[in-house]
């Protein structure tokens, strides 16, 4: 489940790249209102939304929800553990490691000095 929400959250979060990056600027219009084009005002002509920008707000929906979700299945995740329970294993690793590195760095003594 969680590998289906991440896919779908990178595929999301990159249509929604992509979608922003192929719009057309509200600034752009704002030039050619100073003398370069036919604009209704300062701020460009506020036209009922194209597919674009419908797509955008679609994809920017699902790229949240789909974030909620993924906070939530790692929140889940560490529930399950408590953290005295995460203490107490990563002290018995690290008491583990220390005596393995200790048993790796002692020499035999079956070598006659």
């Amino acid at each position: 489940m969680e590998n289906l929400v991440l896919i779908v959250h990178i595929i999301v979060s990159l249509s929604v790249i992509g979608l922003v990056l192929i719009q057309h600027g509200k600034g752009a219009d704002a030039g050619a209102a100073f003398g370069g084009g036919s604009s209704g005002s300062v701020f460009g002509v506020q036209g009922s939304s194209n597919f674009l920008t419908r797509a955008t707000s679609i994809c920017v929906t699902i790229f949240f929800c789909t974030s909620i979700a993924l906070a939530f299945i790692a929140s889940s995740k560490h529930e399950e553990s408590s953290s005295a329970d995460i203490a107490v294993e990563n002290s018995e690793l690290l008491e583990q490691n220390s005596q393995e590195a200790t048993d790796n760095n002692s020499v035999s003594q079956d070598i006659p000095n």
